[in-house]
């Protein structure tokens, strides 16, 4: 059984799910898991985790981008171009100085409510699932955070077209900065394309198709966590690591998670560091 990651570039057609479904056949892996949910409809990068790296999915960086382009003068009950169409009328005056100006409302910290189609769930229930059976739920606002946004195109017509980069936190829906855009302009908006270009630490640049994962491609399970310090342990303090045992770790530097090497720098799996002791989190034997 392999154990690591795998930065995978997601094609248009398939969820996230299938993508897993696909890498497991084809690597004949059992456990696999991934990093950030992607539409259906979106491409680019899903972090791929292999065997005992699927523990340290949550240990990855965080930060996306994509790669957006928004469409004005339409709407629909999805908030993409997948869903049904709610209103659809020609807004040929639209400026780009008023587009400016509602994007730098969007910087920072603000409160979005995800779209009703979305993997949310809600008494036990996928809101998407629940809008498929007809039943529209309303998604409670949660605070998201956009750090960046860039302009990278502007296209005039009845339906004037925008693509921009967005860096952003983690929970973000880009399908409801699209709607929400539309709405503050007053001509309605929608999602008509994404592609992430960075997630969890992972870049479009260095991603793999499916047809280029290979066992050779899989990248050892510490390298996507560099940003963590390291804490490096004495064949004693390791054979009492490989117990779940508390260690006493006089680093009082640095306290959170700090990723755990032996003598010999092999990766051990992930500690907390609290005051002067490293408390396991994630025990990884070899």
């Amino acid at each position: 059984m392999y154990s690591g990651f795998l930065n995978l570039n997601k094609p248009l057609g398939i969820t996230a799910h299938d993508c897993v479904a696909r890498v497991r056949k084809s690597l004949n892996q059992k456990q696999v898991g991934h990093s950030g949910t992607l539409d259906p409809a979106a491409t680019g990068v899903l972090p791929i985790a292999l065997g005992k790296a699927t523990r340290l999915l949550r240990f990855l960086p965080p930060g996306k981008s994509y790669t957006a382009l928004i469409e004005f003068g339409t709407t629909t009950d999805s908030d993409d171009l997948d869903g049904q169409i709610l209103t659809r009328q020609p807004c040929p005056d639209l400026s780009l100085a008023a587009v400016e100006f509602q994007l730098e409302q969007l910087i920072g910290k603000i409160w979005q409510r995800p779209p009703s189609f979305s993997a949310i769930q809600i008494g036990g229930k996928r809101l998407y699932d629940l809008a498929r059976s007809g039943e529209i739920v309303v998604a409670p606002l949660r605070q998201v955070e956009i750090e960046q946004i860039q302009l990278l195109n502007w296209q005039l017509g009845d339906f004037p077209r925008l693509e921009l980069q967005i860096d952003c936190g983690s929970g973000t829906y880009i399908r409801a900065i699209a709607r929400d855009l539309g709405a503050a302009l007053g001509c309605g908006g929608v999602l008509a394309g994404l592609c992430r270009t960075r997630s969890n630490g992972f870049s479009l640049e260095e991603s793999l198709t499916f047809e280029q994962i290979y066992p050779d491609q899989i990248m050892a399970s510490d390298r996507p966590l560099a940003h963590l310090p390291e804490a490096k342990l004495e064949p004693e303090q390791t054979r009492r690591w490989l117990h779940g045992q508390v260690l006493a770790y006089p680093d009082l530097s640095f306290q959170g998670y700090k990723r755990v090497y032996n003598d010999i720098g092999e990766f051990l799996g992930i500690a907390e560091q609290r005051q002067d002791q490293l408390y396991p989190t994630v025990v990884i034997s070899h």
